[in-house]
């Protein structure tokens, strides 16, 4: 029985033929308008539909919530990068379009970022709930986007619930680095919503009928007509817009496009001329040059499209290739071997979802057998698309979706070391849930029960993935537990054991941490981050010779790693060799002029040497530049002011200091300190007792703030807080003298024949 919306604009008897691009064949037979799967079909069933949907995704996806934030990649996306750490503001905004940090330009996933940022501040769950959020709107658009395209209501339902709900995409959903996955299939679906809006208006303008019976049909020029819908072509190409950037994996949108003028759109048709005799064949000629000139017509609108694809493919490959991502560490074969091989794992991956990693390594070569079998059958597997085309023509289209959205990804040019990654396969597997969805309705047509049999398929994938997608979401609970499952389904992977290292060093347990690194360069010796990773380790186990030596060896590997000066700087701190260590500062600020922590760290190097206030002013400032909220920075410039007499300028520094970080204490204190001195004592007050507020348990403040009410005369309140002083601390001699100084005065106030003590 076809699905009931597909026969809903069946032709009255006698009235003329409707556009039949908008239905499949399978879709073309009749069902009665009693049908339960008819009356479920409507509005309301679909608006059900998409709530289930969404819930279920939610549901299912929501244990990530009470993950945290891993150490790979979410540093640089979240919480160590300054600029996402201030929210949206004026100078934010235009960084996020300027920006080419984590080695892409991204623009609207920075902004997403900066969002949810205002809105949860540094609380995972609240950037984890976005993704889900967004992951469980994604879903329901690929149900209402299909079934819009195609007319079938349960295929794309299928397709829809196997997307939200497969294992493979929790790397897209539970990592919050990989809000650009879900951010830009967002808008990848929205483009092909407004496309079919937009396709269907063409439809109207121009039905089947009229591109078959010849040029005449067609105007002067063979020309096809005008298309209506030019607001849904311009709101395609500026979601398609905000959909590259989010994420330049959308330039394979504009083919995805054309595949789907072929099936299910059905604007053109096949080129072929089957017919030898004489009178058909130049009827079908003439259909050919029509229908040739009609896929002209519709790859000449994609222009716009494919112009954006080239301009932003441009800004992307140079963005990468500054930053160094863009390698050439694998002879061309090498990663034409590992690319065919990559599409069959992948495909192993989507019907087995299991051993899955955030990071696959390279192997040192794959087999010959391997990189033949892997040929063979995606050679296989393309002609019977091709052969089927006709009578199938959702093979073909769901093969080539997914060949085609990969191919940016697949390896071919080296972004980065892994050699395949789950979340690639985010919107390319929609190609194959495509192919599996109408396959299994073509098979199981011809059967009894031919409804039921797909039903039985589906009852049993969706539980299925809805247990294994949240069983793999518990492998993202932190970076040890992450890194742990990638080194238990890998082999030699490196990368797993350096960042496993990474985490336990963050938890403390250096030993252990040193262990992971150690092996982590045992299996890749020329790995410079382990390197700079275990000399940091070293480092806080005070092992600064060792420490040491392990910088200077990824100094060797990567002479342009900036984290590694910036830390061999450190260690030279310490170990007392103050100029090295301010050459090292130097370099690192040279080769990463925004790294805030190496002019902060530079600045206080220069800030304790004779003569060397005004460079460690001037790069206070430049990191203040650059985030203008680091109140450490800013504090110690206030220090400095005030060590060089300018107690105004002090004076401002910490009054924004206070501003933006109510809880500095430092800084309050320091503050107080200077508007004692300018006799301002009402302003001292409220910033000691705001340090009282935050610190009951300070005995310096309480005194600092005795004196200042003793000076006002309110000598009850003085005395009070001087002998809360002395009980936080009895032996506060200074506070003792002066209490008896106070208790002097106030006697003397008393009897006044008394003189008072001085």
């Amino acid at each position: 029985m076809a699905d009931a919306d597909s026969i809903s604009d069946r032709p009255e008897p006698g009235g003329p033929l409707p556009a039949q691009r908008w239905q499949t064949p399978e879709d073309s037979a009749e069902a009665p308008a009693q049908c339960p799967a008819f009356r479920f079909a409507g509005g309301l069933g679909t608006i059900l539909i998409s709530l289930t949907l969404f819930l279920l995704v939610v549901g299912t996806f929501f244990p990530a919530v009470y993950n945290d934030f891993v150490g790979f990649d979410d540093p640089d996306y979240v919480t160590a990068n300054a600029h996402v750490q201030r929210g949206l503001t004026w100078e934010t905004v235009p960084w996020a379009f300027r920006s080419t940090a984590a080695c892409n330009w991204h623009p609207l996933t920075w902004l997403s970022h900066m969002l949810d940022v205002q809105l949860f501040g540094l609380q995972p769950w609240g950037h984890h709930l976005t993704s889900i959020l967004l992951h469980a709107m994604n879903t329901v658009l690929v149900f209402l986007v299909f079934k819009r395209m195609t007319g079938s209501v349960w295929r794309s339902c299928f397709v829809a619930a196997v997307f939200g709900l497969h294992p493979l995409h929790v790397e897209s959903v539970a990592w919050i680095s990989e809000r650009k996955d879900v951010l830009s299939t967002f808008f990848w679906m929205l483009t092909l919503w407004a496309y079919a809006q937009y396709a269907r208006g063409r439809t109207a303008r121009n039905p089947v009928g009229a591109a078959e019976v010849g040029p005449t049909k067609l105007g002067p020029t063979g020309a096809i007509p005008k298309c209506s819908g030019t607001g849904s072509y311009v709101l395609a190409l500026v979601f398609f817009a905000l959909g590259l950037m989010s994420k330049p994996m959308l330039v394979t949108l504009p083919f995805v496009l054309l595949l789907l003028d072929y099936w299910p759109l059905r604007e053109f048709k096949s080129l072929e001329l089957k017919s030898s005799d004489p009178k058909e064949l130049a009827i079908n000629s003439s259909t050919h040059n029509s229908k040739l000139s009609n896929f002209l017509c519709l790859t000449a609108e994609k222009i716009p499209f494919f112009l954006l694809a080239a301009v932003v493919s441009g800004i992307t490959y140079v963005v990468q290739k500054q930053s160094g991502s863009v390698t050439s560490g694998l002879p061309f074969v090498d990663r034409v071997e590992n690319a065919v091989v990559s599409y069959c794992r992948y495909l192993g991956k989507l019907f087995c979802p299991v051993d899955l990693a955030v990071y696959y390594p390279y192997p040192d070569r794959w087999p010959a057998t391997i990189v033949c079998s892997a040929c063979l059958v995606l050679l296989v597997v393309s002609v019977f698309a091709i052969a089927l085309r006709r009578n199938h023509p959702y093979l073909l289209v769901g093969w080539f979706w997914f060949i085609g959205t990969l191919a940016p990804v697949i390896g071919l040019v080296q972004v980065g070391l892994q050699a395949m990654a789950d979340r690639y396969t985010y919107v390319p597997s929609l190609g194959i849930f495509m192919m599996l969805a109408w396959g299994i309705h073509d098979l199981s047509s011809r059967w009894r029960g031919k409804l039921l049999k797909p039903a039985l398929a589906a009852a049993l994938v969706v539980p299925l993935c809805i247990v294994l997608s949240r069983h793999q979401i518990g492998y993202w609970k932190d970076s040890e537990t992450l890194f742990r499952r990638a080194i238990a389904v890998t082999k030699d992977n490196y990368l797993a054991y350096d960042n496993l290292g990474t985490a336990l060093t963050a938890k403390g347990k250096l030993d252990e941490a040193v262990g992971e690194y150690q092996e982590a360069l045992r299996i890749k010796p020329d790995f410079a981050e382990a390197h700079n990773n275990l000399g940091s380790c070293l480092a806080k186990k005070g092992e600064l010779a060792e420490a040491i030596d392990q910088f200077v060896q990824a100094l060797k590997l990567n002479p342009g790693f900036a984290e590694a000066h910036f830390n061999l700087a450190a260690a030279l701190g310490d170990a007392g060799r103050i100029q090295d260590a301010i050459a090292q500062y130097q370099e690192a600020i040279r080769l990463k002029p925004d790294f805030t922590d190496a002019r902060y760290n530079l600045g206080n190097v220069l800030s304790g040497m004779p003569g060397r206030l005004d460079d460690a002013v001037a790069q206070y400032l430049a990191l203040l530049q650059i985030d203008p909220s680091y109140a450490e920075a800013r504090y110690n410039l206030a220090l400095v002011c005030y060590r060089r007499g300018n107690r105004d300028a002090a004076r401002i520094q910490l009054q924004v200091v206070v501003k933006q970080q109510p809880c500095f204490v430092e800084g309050r204190r320091l503050l107080g300190a200077i508007l004692d001195k300018e006799g301002r004592l009402d302003e001292a007050i409220r910033q000691y007792s705001e340090i009282l507020r935050l610190k009951p348990d300070d005995a310096t403040n309480r005194f600092s703030l005795a004196v200042d009410l003793s000076k006002q005369g309110r000598l009850d309140e003085g005395i009070t807080e001087f002998q809360e002083a002395l009980r936080l601390k009895p032996d506060f001699a200074e506070a003792r003298k002066d209490l008896d100084w106070v208790l002097g005065q106030k006697k003397a106030s008393l009897h006044p024949s008394m003189p008072a003590r001085p």
